[in-house]
């Protein structure tokens, strides 16, 4: 088939290139056999709420392997551009493309092929470039290797670039659906891992440090929807820990949306525990009894799991004789996503989904109510249940649940 590549149908090419969509790929989801149906419908759901606050009407439709956004004639680039933004957030996706929706012609495709690349800057210095098709309808006139040489050869010819099948700095994806042919270049990383709310629901100890907020983030691309509980040193210490937490909280609910934020004020039973007299065992009774409060809060909001930011050995509470005391502490799970990981790879995931800066703000945290100059890395769990028979702790952690207040957190 010939395909006319002259200077004036570049220019007519823009003007037929299609309307601006949203292609996203599914990643593990693909992968869920007969319950697969169940994580699409789950995903898709996320996506329109992900989508509800932005004001833009918007058509998603499943496809075999990928989801479209189908958005409005008319709607304009930067609108699509935005779209595919806040999409990429949601997770059970491992790429958003913006691409262009096109006619099931070659020649459509080809025009929208060189509109595509007109402006990229790979065209101004001649670097290499490749053409990658994939042909889902069968019944398209041509095979994904026959559009790859027709497209290619447009774009060589018209553009004079070079052809490099090994190492493109520029690649044309095209991809021939049931109703239409999806044109696009670059793409946006996603989270990946499962939709939210698959796994269950689980309740995040969350404190205004760097570890939590990215065990929080792990558990959501598992599947998880979270809750959030800060433990605040009111009446001992002011409220910056408290909006602290409330911007971490507001910071990752673009990853699920409609989270919640509880906090209990510690301080008085902080006070309890040094009252006690067991001054290096304190900053174990206290994360116990935080355990407990928040198991108690746990089964008040119908979560079934507790997530802590621990990491093995990287404080005195996180050796693994302690964590096998606070262990103790609950009869429900403890998920510790970081468990294994150290300091320099949780500060550069913290960076990467944007909660490092918060992190870092000064804060006066309920910990420092609790400083022992020697803390004990080999606590005896019947050293602590003594402590805790002294404070009724069990008793003492329902109260503390019972006095839970929620925020809720307002999204941008």
């Amino acid at each position: 088939m010939s395909v006319e590549t002259s200077t004036s149908v570049v220019a007519g090419a823009r003007s037929r290139l299609g309307e601006p969509c949203v292609l996203l790929k599914l990643g593990e989801v693909v992968l869920k056999g007969r319950n697969r149906d169940m994580f699409e419908r789950r995903l898709q759901s996320n996506i329109r709420a992900a989508l509800s606050g932005m004001g833009v009407r918007h058509d998603v439709r499943q496809r075999h392997g990928v989801i479209a956004v189908f958005l409005p004639e008319g709607t304009s680039v930067e609108t699509a551009d935005a779209v595919a933004r806040r999409v990429a957030d949601v997770p059970g996706l491992v790429w958003v493309h913006r691409a262009w929706r096109v006619a099931k012609d070659p020649q459509a495709v080809v025009d929208a092929a060189l509109a595509l690349v007109e402006d990229r800057p790979e065209v101004e210095s001649k670097a290499g470039f490749a053409v990658r098709s994939r042909r889902r309808d069968k019944r398209f006139p041509l095979r994904s290797n026959e559009l790859d040489r027709l497209v290619g050869g447009a774009i060589s010819e018209t553009y004079s670039l070079p052809v490099d099948l090994s190492n493109p700095d520029l690649t044309v994806y095209i991809e021939v659906d049931r109703d239409e042919v999806f044109v696009f270049t670059d793409g946006i990383p996603g989270p990946g891992g499962l939709p939210v709310g698959m796994s269950g629901r689980a309740l995040v100890l969350m404190s205004g440090g760097i570890d939590s907020p990215v065990a929080a983030y792990r558990m959501m691309r598992r599947g998880l929807r979270v809750d959030f509980l800060h433990f605040s040193g009111i009446p001992f210490t002011t409220s910056e820990s408290i909006y602290k937490a409330y911007a971490l909280v507001r910071a990752l609910d673009r990853f699920q949306g409609r989270s919640r934020l509880w906090v209990v004020p510690f301080g008085k039973a902080q006070q309890s525990i040094k009252a006690s007299g067991q001054d290096r065992l304190a900053v174990i009774a206290q994360r116990r009894l935080m355990l407990k409060t928040a198991e108690e809060v746990a089964r008040r909001i119908r979560a079934g799991a507790l997530v802590t930011g621990d990491s093995l050995g990287q404080v005195s509470s996180q050796t693994l004789e302690n964590i096998t005391a606070q262990d103790d502490a609950v009869r429900m799970p403890i998920l510790r996503p970081l468990i294994g990981m150290d300091k320099t790879e949780i500060v550069a995931e913290a960076r990467r989904i944007g909660t490092l800066e918060i992190s870092e703000l000064p804060d006066e945290d309920c910990c420092t109510l609790l400083a022992p100059r020697r803390a004990e890395t080999r606590a005896k769990i019947e050293d602590l249940v003594r402590i805790e028979r002294r404070l009724d702790a069990e008793d003492l952690a329902v109260q503390l649940a019972a006095s839970i207040q929620e925020y809720k957190i307002e999204t941008s």
